[in-house]
């Protein structure tokens, strides 16, 4: 069944308000197999409304409105899908009581516009809302259904949970899973990844591929649809493996994991430790890997060497590379990671120093210029990088590519790089 979610309120298009009601809806329809096709989203205009509604029913068999039932002059949606479904409103007494009886338990008196709420379109199926005042309602007009529910996502949860999901099923039965895997993928670029996997990509039906950029990293996102999850769970297993043969090991995680904890595991599972030295940083990079619980045991601490005497006084880089090369150089990354790793005793020491900018670049030294090393007791690695975008991108490129340095260095798949990394 093709599905659009339409969301309505001015407060979504000045960016006031995060768009969260269509990633919840989005997720629990597809997880039920209903395909959501469109997002709409409009502000509280009756013009531009009726128009979203007639180009949803014009592509969609079912069509999700949130927002736009509560008991000012701008909630309008209830009212548009009226008029366009050419159905009168009538006053619904069981609605009318239960928004009497809220009002009454918070000792209020209930006013006269609340009495809107309790309008319902002729021949509407009432969603029960019993934790606000506004119900959700179905409406059916011309073979597509037209489902609204409340606009606070509290609110949309429950009626969803408790009244909307079940319709569904009862009214549509199973439309099967519609369930995903994605890879984390990381050292290649996107176009590489897309030619790596152009064979499998050409040839997509069920499961799909899709790919997207994200943190200086690839997701590459597998979608089954089947009858039931562990059909579909068949699925995804037969084309990862496939995706996992082609990416290799540039695939270090699924879902929700992070580089972070994806290092953590290969840390504990060699039963080695990490230390950090930042500057331009200023211990992101070491704050990433303490949001993985269970870090301490192989993060034995870090220090934030931001200027050069903490980097000469803390972790012993010479005075004469910081004056000769400079603190944003190969010269003192290499001796900012040996150095932490000799104070600390551990396995690995990562350095990162550079220009998060906007200010301090030089002619041969431009913003987002970051030199990352990884020492281990076989010696030190080290890149010259080249970051773009503002400071605070750049600060997280460089911590994200500094953790994936002692990734690859950990599992062995990290040599001395001879070219500028751009990112």
């Amino acid at each position: 069944m093709r599905v659009e979610i339409i969301t309505t309120g001015t407060e979504l298009l000045l960016g006031e308000i995060v768009n969260t009601n269509f990633v919840y809806l989005a997720t629990e329809l597809n997880k039920r197999g209903f395909d959501v096709l469109y997002q709409t989203t409009v502000g509280d205009n009756p013009e531009r409304l009726q128009a979203a509604l007639a180009v949803a029913a014009g592509r969609a068999d079912l069509i999700v409105l949130s927002g736009g039932l509560g008991p000012t002059q701008g909630d309008i949606t209830k009212e548009m899908v009226a008029a366009y479904c050419h159905l009168p409103l009538y006053l619904d007494l069981e609605t009318w009581n239960h928004i009497h009886n809220i009002f009454s338990k918070r000792q209020m008196c209930m006013t006269e516009n609340n009495e809107k709420q309790a309008l319902v379109p002729e021949g509407a199926l009432i969603l029960k809302n019993q934790v606000g005042t506004a119900p959700g309602l179905v409406v059916e007009y011309d073979q597509h259904f037209f489902v609204l529910l409340p606009g606070p996502p509290f609110e949309l949860k429950y009626v969803c949970e408790h009244e909307f999901f079940p319709y569904l099923e009862a009214k549509f039965g199973g439309q099967g899973v519609i369930q995903s895997l994605t890879l984390k993928v990381r050292g290649l670029g996107e176009s590489l990844v897309a030619e790596k996997l152009v064979e499998l990509i050409s040839k997509q039906t069920n499961p799909t591929i899709a790919l997207y950029a994200r943190d200086g990293g690839i997701l590459v996102r597998l979608t089954a649809k089947a009858a039931t999850a562990e059909k579909a769970g068949k699925l995804l297993h037969k084309l990862d493996l496939k995706v996992q043969k082609l990416l290799a090991s540039h695939v270090y995680g699924y879902d929700d994991e992070t580089l972070a904890a994806a290092l953590g595991k290969v840390l504990l599972a060699k039963k080695q430790t990490i230390a950090f030295a930042e500057s331009c940083t200023g211990g992101l990079a070491s704050s990433l890997i303490t949001d993985i619980p269970g870090s301490s045991e192989y993060l034995k601490g870090s220090v934030v060497t931001y200027s050069n005497e903490a980097k000469h006084n803390l972790i012993h880089v010479s005075k004469t590379s910081l004056s000769k090369y400079g603190a944003v150089s190969k010269q003192v990354a290499c001796e900012m990671a040996t150095g932490v790793r000799d104070l600390l005793g551990t396995d690995l020491g990562v350095s990162i120093t550079g220009i998060a900018g906007p200010g301090g670049a030089t002619r041969t030294k431009p913003v987002g210029l970051v030199y990352i090393a990884v020492a281990d007791k076989e010696g030190v690695v080290c890149t010259k990088n080249l970051f773009t975008g503002l400071r605070t991108q750049i600060k997280l490129r460089s911590a994200l590519t500094a953790i994936g340095m002692a990734y690859d260095k950990i599992t062995g798949s990290l040599t001395d790089p001879t070219e500028e990394m751009k990112r």
